[in-house]
């Protein structure tokens, strides 16, 4: 029986007093709180518990997964409570309450520190967990920071953090969910709750870990399955998934703060288009407003905003534009009149309208917590649709304000269940990017609107991409972007990227090359300086950097089947489009070395190694499997560490044995359909993928509208099989092209659905040479594969290929 002082400042639950059964799990009453424990699924719990007699919160804008009907039994022992679920076990201790969770078998999971549990200090609440041996600790999102989190203390307080470090926190983004992983087990917790929180993984001390908030109730969920990826899983069951994004968005987008007037838009529209560099977006930031003040244009620099986007639209350019909710105190504006007039802003406790400083001055900020100013926000963006405009981008969303101290006394309605900015400010980017979202949803009246935010809550996800705010442009900041990006698909965040190139200061000639060939392999993949820079587009930094951009965006467009079947399995399942390798290799101790922790897989097959500009070698690890050189072919036994060249043309990337890879022939933007699909089979390994496909633009894919079919390759019969479409979507393609690596060179004969054909031997190459440089740039020709080939008419019933 754990001890405590009379004169402890803290207090934990004490002892059980009594408890009872309720709906879907139990209830208990200690000495100095309650609990409860309520089971949503056989491999998820809820956790709650509360000082004194206050009752249970229930709210939660992050959580929308519901308990499902599942069987469990509850056994009341002499010194504890059991609760045991098809997947785990539950040891609450009676003297004093204390959670224990079990394997079926009794293995530790996880376990409350004896003495201190759930405690209070003041106000602030803490839950401390004995630290297990060899305990690994990886999440919480957008974080700075190694992979490995032991010994790491983080804070969440969403904040505006202009050309953060690499060791800054907090950044903008509350992701209060992590992965525990000891003994070939895996947990998750994530702990809902919206105050100012913090998370200690054994920092400064030796004994636990511990997640504590600084008000607010403890509400935690504790997830139990047999990998990460499924952890993940379990995770985006509570706080939801994506809907599909608008196939464009997932193309090139070019940002700048800013490009104006129109004319240097179209200007940098035609450049693209001109120099064969595929794109899809340009990005309008704050300049194109009058005056900044959002939901205007500037009457001197875009006095015809609907002209100018026919323009782009024809040359097959989509507009996104800058969203920021700051509305200037101006008579006479009418965003601000209206706003005024139907009372949607956030207000201090004596009633009037918050004030703040932003880019257009003085400004009040809409109440997204409340239904009306949720409702009055849709009703601004109508303008923007009448337009043509399906892009957004919710920016400066922390709060970010001058002076960056928002008044914590400031009030916000939560849907009827008022609170302070002590509770709202973690969730104030989270709900606009929500009323974003589901307004220009609702106004696009069934095609998919494209929502971009810089902060957000768990469960962002559902209403939007998100990327690291504003970076620095150098080698050490685009590897932990990398990183980043990765660590956010552990939080729930499949559509994550950064700034290609870096957002404050100047990037150099590799640079910006090695930048755009990482960022190709982000799921979200858009160029971005800062007003003030050089310029920093593909063409800015010579003919080899244009010429290197050029081949990864191309690769990029090429690579559009696989990416956005990831996606699809995004909204399926909420696995991440790029995955740190933690979730196929969690107990791989090599990919936690400082020398691996940045390389990730983009999707299931594609390994990508983010290198300095610096460096022409890197050492890279290949973990078990077999894995091939994207660029030539070369093929590589995994569990090793292997020396690379990596000139800066030549990103290390590797495709693993047994990957299936939908590919298509280059476009210059995703309007451009071509008819053929390339399947690309990498031998030595059997697998599966599914290839999935739609409209690209509109929500029928919800109704069926889709193509969807599986692939499988089983290595020792050498047989591909291309199951029959499912969906009513009839997929674009005429021609079928089969390219197989790492057979013998030469012809064989090979079986199609029991038709004898020729698989014949050709020369793979992905990327174009850059032979029109000095050789000291490019001093090999370009890397070539001995693959074989195989055309065939494309069929959406099964097809069955064996060689």
């Amino acid at each position: 029986m754990a001890k405590t002082s009379q004169n402890s400042l803290s207090r934990s639950l004490g002892t059980l007093k009594q408890w009872t059964k309720i709906t879907g799990g139990l209830q208990g009453e200690t000495d100095h709180g309650s609990f409860r424990l309520l089971v949503y699924n056989a491999h998820t719990l809820r956790i709650s518990v509360t000082p004194d007699d206050r009752g249970f919160e229930d709210f939660s804008y992050a959580v929308v997964g519901t308990p499902e009907a599942t069987e469990f039994q509850v056994s009341d022992e002499a010194q504890a409570l059991i609760v045991t679920t098809p997947a785990l076990r539950v040891v609450v201790s009676k003297h004093p309450v204390r959670f224990t969770f079990q394997t079926t078998d009794l293995a530790i999971i996880n376990e409350d520190d004896v003495a201190f549990g759930t405690s209070w200090n003041g106000d602030q609440v803490t839950t401390y967990k004995k630290l297990q041996d060899g305990e690994r600790f990886i999440g919480l999102g957008e974080k700075t920071g190694p992979l490995d989190r032991r010994g790491q203390g983080y804070t969440n307080w969403n904040t505006d953090s202009f050309a953060y470090s690499t060791g800054t926190d907090p950044l903008y983004v509350t992701i209060p969910f992590y992965i525990g992983l000891h003994h070939s087990l895996a947990y998750g917790i994530f702990f809902d709750n919206s105050h100012k929180s913090f998370f200690n993984f054994g920092a400064s001390n030796n004994r636990f870990s511990s997640f504590a908030a600084d008000a607010g109730e403890m509400n935690y969920y504790f997830i139990h399955d047999t990998s990460v990826a499924n952890i993940v899983k379990q995770y985006t069951f509570l706080t939801g998934r994506m809907e599909m994004p608008p196939l464009w968005s997932i193309g090139f987008q070019q940002c700048r703060y800013s490009y104006y007037p129109d004319k240097e838009v179209l200007t940098l529209a035609n450049t693209f288009r001109d120099k064969d560099i595929p794109a899809d977006v340009i990005v309008f930031d704050i300049h194109y407003m009058e005056q900044y003040k959002i939901f205007t244009w500037s009457k001197k620099d875009f006095p015809d905003p609907k002209k100018l986007l026919e323009q782009l639209r024809a040359l097959g350019f989509q507009v996104v534009v800058m969203c920021d909710p700051g509305i200037k105190v101006e008579e006479g504006y009418p965003a601000y009149d209206d706003g005024v007039q139907k009372d949607v802003f956030i207000k201090y406790p004596d009633g009037t309208n918050y004030s703040g400083q932003v880019w257009p001055g003085w400004c009040h900020f809409p109440d997204f917590t409340n239904p009306k100013a949720r409702q009055w926000w849709q009703d601004q963006f109508q303008d923007y649709i009448d337009l043509g405009v399906e892009g957004f981008w919710n920016d400066m969303n922390e709060i970010a304000t001058w002076g960056h101290m928002l008044p914590e006394n400031i009030e916000m309605d939560f849907d009827g269940d008022k609170s302070s900015m002590r509770r709202g400010r973690n969730l104030y980017g989270f709900q606009m990017a929500r009323s974003t979202y589901e307004g220009t949803k609702a106004l696009l009246k069934g095609k998919r609107p494209f929502n971009l935010t810089r902060s957000g809550y768990s469960g962002v996800q559902r209403y939007g991409a998100v990327w690291t705010g504003d970076n620095v442009a150098y080698d050490e900041h685009m590897i932990m972007g990398a990183r980043m990006v990765s660590n956010m698909g552990l939080g729930g965040i499949a559509f994550a990227g950064y700034d290609v190139g870096g957002f404050v200061g100047d990037a150099n000639t590799r640079l910006y090359a090695r930048w755009v060939s990482i960022g190709a392999f982000a799921p979200f993949f858009r160029g971005h300086a800062m007003i003030n820079s050089r310029d920093s587009e593909p063409w800015a930094y010579g003919e080899e950097t244009e010429q290197i951009s050029r081949n990864y965006i191309k690769f990029r467009y090429q690579l559009l089947p696989y990416i956005y079947s990831l996606f699809y399995e995004a909204v399926q399942t909420g696995m991440p489009v790029q995955r740190a390798l933690v979730l196929d290799y969690a107990f791989d101790h090599k990919i936690y070395d400082g020398q691996f922790y940045n390389q990730y897989l983009f999707g299931p097959s594609i390994l990508v190694a983010p290198v300095e500009s610096t460096k022409d070698l890197a050492k890279v690890y290949l973990p078990e499997g077999k894995w091939y050189s994207l660029y030539d072919g070369k093929t590589f036994q995994g569990n090793a560490e292997i020396i690379v060249e990596c000139p800066v043309h030549r990103l290390p990337v590797f495709v693993k044995a047994g990957a299936l890879l939908p590919m298509q022939p280059t476009i210059n933007h995703t309007q451009q359909i071509s008819d053929t699909l390339i399947l690309h089979v990498y031998t030595g390994a059997s697998s599966t993928f599914s290839y999935y496909t739609d409209d690209g633009s509109t929500f029928a894919y919800q109704t069926d509208a889709y193509a969807k079919r599986e692939i499988s390759y089983d290595d020792n019969q050498r047989q591909l099989r291309l199951e029959a479409s499912e969906g009513t979507y009839a997929a674009p393609w005429k021609n079928l092209e089969v390219i197989v690596h790492g057979l013998e060179k030469g012809g064989r004969q090979v079986r199609v659905n029991n038709e004898d054909k020729s698989l014949e031997h050709r020369v793979n190459r992905f990327f174009s040479p850059l032979e029109k440089f000095d050789p000291i740039y490019d001093p090999e020709p370009a890397p070539q594969e001995d693959v074989h080939g195989l055309s065939l008419p494309y069929s959406s019933g099964a097809i069955v290929i064996r060689w």
